[in-house]
C-alpha cells in the first residue's frame, strides 16, 4: 500500500499537481469535496444548496448526478444558478467527474489546476463567468476531454500548446477572452477537432499551416483577434468546414476559384473588415447550405455570382468593397434573390455598383429587415413593390442615381423605424402615406428635387427624432403640425427650400430639440418669441431669410446653444451688441457683459444682417464658413450631431469589447469606453445583455426616455444601435458621451487606485453640495418640466457621471417610467397605466415600492435623499452597521442637531482641522467650521426630510433645489471652497 502511494506522489510531483487527493473513501471523498465547493460560494440566489445538507444522500443533491453502480459523482451542473464566488480546488477530488458544467454563473479567481486530475473528464464549460489568468497547463492531463469551453470570461495569457495531446477533444470554445500570442500549430495534432471557437481575443501571428490536416473541422471561428497573413491553402480543402469567420482581423488574400467545390457543405463565411482582394468565386453557388455571407469591407472586386441555390441565406453583406464598375448588368445577382423567402439583411453599400434598380426588390423575402443599397450608382425609379417588404425596419437608398417620385406604397412599411433616400435625384412630392409609418425614428430625403408642401400626415410620426428635408423644392408655409412632433430631439432641417410665410410659434413646442435648421428659405415676420422655449437647441441656422424686426430676448434662454446664425436676413439693430472681430466696429465688452463664445458668435451672426459695408461681410462671411468647415458635426445636409453606428463600428471603438476598456457592469448591460473611428470622439458604448428577457425591454424604455429629454444634468446620449453581430444575433447598444471622471461611486467609496478615478483625491464640501444640486435640478427636470414626468426608479451613485468639470449628470434610464401625473406609473409601451413592482437597487428603493405601491415621483426624491445622506457621511445604506432596528435615515436623524460633526464624512472637515499660522488664521477657520458644520447640518436634514417613510412627508424636489444652492451660496460668501 505504502509503495502505492508513493507512486501515486511521484505520478503527481511529474504532472505539476498538488498534493490535495483523500485517502478517505471514495464516496466520503466526493461528499466532503462537495461541501468544500459549497463552502466557496458566497451569492446563491435562488436557494439550491439548501439542499447540500445531511438529511440526503449527495446523490439527490440539486446539480449533482452519480453513477449507478458506484454511487460516485459522475456529473455537476449549476447552469443558469447565478452562484457567485470561487471554484474550490476539492473539485479535484471526485475522480468519476465525468461533466462539469458551470456556465452562466460568476464563478471568479483562477480557474483550479487541479482540474488535471480528473482524467474521466469529458465535458468541462465554464463559459459565462468571471474567471481570470491563464488556462491551466494541467487541464492537458484530462486525456479523455472531448469538450472544453471557458468562453465569455477574462482568461489571459497564451493558449497552451500542451492542449495538443489532447486527442480525443472534438470542441474548443475560448471566444470572448483575453488571450493572447500566436496559435499553437500543436492543435493541429488533434485528429479529432470538430470546432474551434477563439473570437473576440487578442492573437496575433497567422493562422497555422498545419490546421489544413484537421479533416473532420466544421466550424473555425476566430473573429475579432489581430492575425495576419492569409488563411492556409490547404483549409479551403476541408470539405466538412461548415463555418469560416475571421472577421475583424488583418488577413489579406484572395479567395480560390474552386471555394463553392471544395467547402460545398458552407454554411457561414464572415470575412469583413479584412484586406482580402480578387474576384468572388463563381463557383460560391455550390455552397448551397449557404446562411450567412458577409465579406463586407476588403477589397473586393468584380461582380457577384449567383445566389439561386442558396434559398436559406439569412444575411447578405458586400458593402464597403470594389465591386462592380457603374455599368448596367452589376445588378444581375440581385434576381437570384426572388425566390428567397429568408432573407432577413441586404447591404451592397459604398461599392460601384451600377445600373437600373430592379423591379424585383420588392419581391424579396418578406422577413427582409434591413436593406441598404446606399453609394452606388444606382439609377431608375424606386419600385412600386418596396411596400410589399412588410418587415422592413431599416431602408436605405441614399447617394445614388434614382429620379422619379417616391412611391405611395411606402406607407405599408409599418415596422420602418429608418428611411434614407437623401441625395439623389428624386422629385415629386412626400408621399402623405408616410405618416402611416408611425414607428419611424428618422427620416433623410435632402438633397433631392421633391417639390410641394410638407404633407400634414407626418404630424402622426410621434416617434420621429431626425426629419431633414434640407436641399428641395418645397414650398408653402411649414405646416405647424411639423412643430407638434415632440419627439424630435436630434434635429429638423429645412434648410434650402422655397418655404415661405413666417416662422409658427408652435416651434416653441419643439424643446428637446438639438437642431434646428430653416436657413436659405423664403421665411419672412418676425423670429418667434416662443424660440425660447426649446432649451435644449444647440444648433440653430437662421440665415438667408426675410426675418425682420429685433432679436427677441427670449434667445438669451437658450442655455445650450453652440452655434447660432442669423445673418442675411433684415433684422433691426441692437444697441447692446458688444465685441467680435475689429472690422465690425463694435464697442468693447465690458465686465458683466457676455463674453462666451456663443455670445461673441450670436454678436457676429446679428451684425451681418445689417452692416453693409462690403469688406466687413466679406470678412464675416469668410470667417464664418472657415468656422462651419472645422465645426466637430456630424450631419446630412443639416448640422445634426447624429452617428449612425454599426456594430463593426463599436466592436472597434471598443478594441472588441475588450476587458481594458471595460467600465462597469448590471445585470442588463455591460459598459465600455471607446473611442469612434470616424473622428476620435470618445464615448461609452452600454452593451446590452440580450440573455437577459428584461434586457431589451430596458433598451426599449430607455430609448423612449432619452429621446425625449434633454439637460445639463443628464448624461448626453450620441446615438443607439440596434443591430446583429457577426453570429446573427440581435445587437442593441447605447452610446453616451463619455464622463472623464467616473462616477459619483467611484469617487465616494473606490479604494481601487488603478482605476484613474480615486488616486489621492477626495470630494471637497462645495463639490459636493454641486453635485447634490446638479441631481436634483435633473431630478426637478425630469418630474417637473418634461412633457410627460419621468420618474428615473434607480438613482444612486453609481448612476451619477461626473463630467470634466465635476459636473454631475444623471444617467441609466433603463427602469424609467413615464407619468400620467404625478401618481400613475405608465408603461411607454403601453397606453394603459400600470403598477410598478420593486424597481430600482436595494438600500434606495422606496419603502412604498416594496409593498407594491405605484411608482410615483416620490420614490425618486426618496432615493435622492438617501444619496443625499451617503454623500455627507459617506457611508453606504447597505453598510454593515445597519440592520432591521438602524438604517441610513435613522442614523443621521438621530444625530441631528448635536453630533453632526461625528457622522459627516471626516473628509469634509479636514480643511477646517489644518493648523493655523497665527490667531487670525485660527479665528477665521473657527468661523469656517461653525458655518459648514451649520450648513451640513442644513443639507443632512434635507437628506432626512426627502428620505421619510411616508411618501407625502416627503420634500417636493424643486424645494430641494432651492435649498441646497442657498446652502452652497451662504458657505461660498463665507470664503468655503
Amino acid at each position: 500500500m505504502d509503495r502505492v502511494i508513493l507512486y501515486l506522489v511521484f505520478i503527481l510531483m511529474a504532472f505539476q499537481l498538488p498534493l490535495c487527493f483523500s485517502f478517505l473513501p471514495g464516496n466520503e471523498t466526493d461528499r466532503l469535496s462537495l461541501l468544500a465547493i459549497k463552502d466557496q460560494i458566497e451569492h446563491e440566489p435562488f436557494g439550491r444548496l439548501k439542499s447540500w445538507n445531511e438529511s440526503s444522500h449527495f446523490c439527490h443533491w440539486l446539480g449533482v448526478t452519480c453513477g449507478r453502480k458506484h454511487q460516485r459523482v459522475v456529473q455537476l451542473n449549476f447552469t443558469v444558478w447565478e452562484l457567485a464566488g470561487r471554484l474550490a480546488p476539492d473539485i479535484g477530488n471526485m475522480s468519476f467527474l465525468r461533466v462539469i458544467n458551470l456556465q452562466n454563473n460568476s464563478f471568479r479567481d483562477r480557474i483550479p489546476p487541479e482540474l488535471g486530475l480528473l482524467f474521466r473528464l469529458k465535458t468541462l464549460r465554464l463559459r459565462n463567468n468571471e474567471f481570470i489568468g491563464e488556462i491551466p497547463v494541467n487541464v492537458s492531463r484530462c486525456y479523455n476531454l472531448q469538450e472544453l469551453d471557458v468562453a465569455n470570461n477574462s482568461l489571459t495569457g497564451k493558449l497552451p500548446p500542451e492542449l495538443g495531446i489532447l486527442s480525443n477533444l472534438k470542441v474548443l470554445i475560448i471566444q470572448k477572452n483575453h488571450l493572447f500570442g500566436e496559435i499553437p500549430s500543436s492543435l493541429a495534432n488533434i485528429s479529432f477537432l470538430e470546432d474551434i471557437y477563439g473570437y473576440l481575443n487578442n492573437f496575433q501571428g497567422g493562422i497555422p499551416e498545419r490546421f489544413g490536416q484537421l479533416r473532420r473541422l466544421k466550424g473555425f471561428a476566430l473573429g475579432g483577434n489581430n492575425l495576419s497573413g492569409s488563411i492556409p491553402t490547404s483549409m479551403y480543402n476541408i470539405s466538412s468546414l461548415t463555418v469560416i469567420d475571421v472577421l475583424l482581423n488583418r488577413l489579406s488574400g484572395s479567395l480560390p476559384h474552386n471555394l463553392g467545390e471544395t467547402l460545398p457543405n458552407l454554411v457561414y463565411l464572415g470575412l469583413s473588415e479584412n484586406q482580402f482582394t480578387g474576384l468572388i468565386p463563381s463557383s460560391l453557388s455550390n455552397a448551397t447550405n449557404l446562411n450567412y455571407f458577409d465579406i463586407g469591407t476588403n477589397k473586393f472586386a468584380g461582380r457577384l455570382p449567383t445566389f439561386a441555390k442558396q434559398l436559406n441565406l439569412r444575411l447578405l453583406r458586400v458593402s464597403e468593397n470594389n465591386l462592380g464598375n457603374g455599368e448596367d448588368g452589376n445588378l444581375n445577382f440581385l434576381y437570384s434573390l426572388e425566390n428567397n423567402t429568408v432573407l432577413e439583411a441586404l447591404s451592397i453599400a459604398d461599392n460601384n455598383f451600377g445600373g437600373i434598380m430592379p423591379q424585383i426588390v420588392g419581391n424579396f423575402s418578406k422577413k427582409l429587415r434591413y436593406m441598404n443599397f446606399q453609394g452606388n450608382q444606382i439609377r431608375g425609379i424606386i419600385p412600386t413593390e418596396i411596400g410589399n417588404l412588410i418587415s422592413l425596419e431599416y431602408l436605405s437608398f441614399e447617394e445614388n442615381h434614382l429620379t422619379g417620385s417616391i412611391p405611395n406604397s411606402i406607407g405599408k412599411l409599418e415596422n420602418l423605424y429608418g428611411l434614407y433616400l437623401r441625395r439623389n435625384k428624386l422629385s415629386g412630392s412626400i408621399p402623405s402615406t408616410l405618416g402611416n409609418v408611425t414607428s419611424l425614428n428618422i427620416v433623410t430625403l435632402d438633397r433631392n428635387k421633391l417639390q410641394g408642401s410638407i404633407p400634414s400626415s407626418l404630424g402622426d410620426c410621434r416617434h420621429l427624432v431626425v426629419l431633414d428635408l434640407s436641399e428641395n423644392k418645397l414650398n408653402g408655409p411649414i405646416p405647424k403640425v411639423v412643430f407638434g412632433i415632440s419627439s424630435l430631439t436630434i434635429g429638423l432641417g429645412l434648410s434650402d427650400n422655397e418655404f415661405e410665410d413666417t416662422l409658427p410659434s408652435e416651434v416653441g413646442q419643439l424643446e428637446m430639440l438639438g437642431v434646428l435648421d430653416v436657413s436659405n428659405n423664403r421665411l419672412s415676420g418676425e423670429i418667434p418669441a416662443s424660440l425660447g422655449n426649446c432649451k435644449s437647441l444647440e444648433y440653430l441656422y437662421m440665415e438667408g431669410n426675410y426675418f425682420h424686426g429685433r432679436i427677441p430676448e427670449s434667445l438669451s434662454s437658450l442655455a445650450a446653444i453652440q452655434y447660432l446664425n442669423l445673418s442675411q436676413n433684415n433684422l433691426t439693430g441692437n444697441q447692446k451688441l458688444c465685441g467680435g472681430i475689429p472690422q465690425l466696429n463694435l464697442s468693447r465688452c465690458t465686465s458683466g457683459k457676455p463674453k462666451s463664445s456663443t455670445k461673441v458668435k450670436l454678436a457676429i451672426a446679428i451684425a451681418f444682417g445689417f452692416l453693409g459695408l462690403i469688406f466687413t461681410i466679406s470678412f464675416a462671411i469668410f470667417c464664418w464658413l472657415k468656422k462651419r468647415k472645422t465645426l466637430a458635426v456630424s450631419r446630412s445636409s443639416m448640422n445634426i450631431p447624429f452617428q449612425q453606428l454599426t456594430y463593426q463600428d463599436l466592436l472597434k471603438a471598443t478594441t472588441g469589447f475588450s476587458e481594458d476598456n471595460l467600465i462597469g457592469t448590471s445585470s442588463f448591460a455591460i459598459v465600455y469606453k471607446g473611442i469612434l473611428e470616424q473622428d476620435q470622439t470618445v464615448v461609452a458604448v452600454k452593451v446590452l445583455n440580450l440573455q437577459n428577457k428584461e434586457a431589451s425591454k430596458s433598451f426599449m424604455v430607455e430609448c423612449e426616455a432619452l429621446k425625449n429629454i434633454r439637460h445639463r444634468n443628464l448624461v448626453k446620449v450620441v446615438t443607439a444601435c440596434s443591430s446583429i453581430d457577426f453570429q446573427g444575433n440581435d445587437f442593441k447598444a447605447l452610446v453616451y458621451q463619455y464622463m472623464v471622471n467616473g462616477s459619483l461611486e467611484q469617487w465616494l467609496h473606490s479604494t481601487d487606485k488603478t482605476d484613474g478615478i480615486h488616486e489621492s483625491r477626495s470630494l471637497n464640501l462645495i463639490q459636493r453640495l454641486s453635485i447634490a444640486i446638479d441631481v436634483a435640478s435633473a431630478l426637478d427636470y425630469l418630474h417637473h418640466q418634461c412633457e410627460t414626468p419621468i420618474v428615473h426608479c434607480d438613482l444612486k451613485p453609481s448612476n451619477v457621471m461626473l463630467d470634466a468639470d465635476m459636473t454631475a449628470r444623471v444617467g441609466d434610464f433603463g427602469l424609467a417610467r413615464f407619468l400620467h401625473d404625478t401618481s400613475t406609473q405608465v408603461d411607454p409601451n403601453s397606453n394603459q397605466s400600470s403598477t410598478g413592482g420593486i424597481r430600482g437597487t436595494i438600500g434606495y428603493i422606496a419603502p412604498e415600492y416594496g409593498m407594491r405601491s405605484d411608482v410615483t415621483t416620490y420614490g425618486d426624491v426618496y432615493s435622492c435623499g438617501i444619496m443625499l445622506l451617503e454623500l455627507f457621511t459617506g457611508k453606504k445604506p447597505t453598510d454593515a452597521m445597519f440592520n432591521e432596528e438602524l438604517n441610513l435615515h435613522n442614523f443621521v436623524e438621530g444625530a441631528l442637531p448635536d453630533h453632526v460633526a461625528e457622522i459627516v464624512d471626516s473628509e469634509i472637515l479636514k480643511e477646517g482641522q489644518e493648523p493655523s499660522a497665527n490667531a487670525t488664521e485660527r479665528r477665521r477657520n473657527s468661523v469656517g467650521n461653525h458655518k459648514i458644520i451649520e450648513r451640513l447640518m442644513a443639507v443632512l436634514e434635507i437628506g432626512v426630510a426627502c428620505s421619510a417613510e411616508m411618501p407625502e412627508e416627503r420634500m417636493n424636489i424643486s424645494n430641494v433645489t432651492v435649498q441646497l444652492q442657498k446652502s452652497r451660496d451662504i458657505l461660498l460668501r463665507t470664503g468655503v471652497h
